[in-house]
């Protein structure tokens, strides 16, 4: 089988196992007969651009630069979520602004400062990460995350990421995609999840 310029990009990651608490991404991370958290829908081969969703009502400009979202002493799951962005022919996007927002634990979003909010910009093999929470399923949605990505200069991409154990909070949900789902890993105590945008 021809391998493709994801599956090089892929195999040149380090495979070592790393805890939640220390350095490491999201690609690294031991899950499945892969050893890794698998790629999400792929690119190239006639496969189309990450699907757009609704922003919502709680979006925030200005979020801070950073990639740990997470704060000591929040409840709930821990979660790191990663992947990379990629164009239509698999070549990784580097320098490509990824912005996340996400309700906490109890399904509050924080509209009055920056609370699991925060923007990072890719590194040069296309790459993104964030460490946070694992956020609720509240009145009239399922468990999501909601991100905007633009390269320098490109237009911007909203949309949203949803968790595949929700089965049935995602059957209820009007907007839920099924082209979004992340591929996940974990526990009650800490969970990955990997998701690849491909960008028009």
């Amino acid at each position: 089988m021809k391998k493709t310029r994801r599956d090089l990009l892929l195999a040149a990651l380090p495979l070592a196992a790393l805890p939640l608490t220390g350095a490491g991404d999201v690609l690294a991370q031991p899950a499945g007969p892969s050893g890794r958290l698998d790629p999400t829908p792929a690119c190239g081969d006639g496969h189309g651009a990450t699907p757009a969703q609704t922003e919502g009502p709680y979006f925030t400009p200005n979020s801070p630069r950073r990639t740990a979202l997470y704060e000591p002493g929040m409840d709930g799951t821990r979660l790191r979520v990663g992947g990379l962005v990629l164009d239509r022919a698999c070549r990784p996007l580097s320098n490509v602004l990824v912005d996340l927002w996400q309700a906490d634990a109890q399904g509050r979003y924080d509209n009055a400062g920056y609370r699991l909010r925060g923007h990072q910009f890719t590194d040069a093999e296309g790459r993104w990460q964030f460490d946070s929470v694992l956020p609720a399923i509240y009145v009239g949605r399922t468990r999501h995350l909601h991100v905007k990505l633009q390269p320098r200069g490109g237009k911007i991409l909203t949309t949203q990421l949803y968790f595949p154990s929700d089965v049935a909070g995602n059957a209820r949900d009007r907007i839920f995609d099924k082209r979004l789902l992340m591929n996940t890993a974990g526990d009650a105590e800490q969970m990955i999840a990997r998701y690849d945008f491909v960008l028009a």
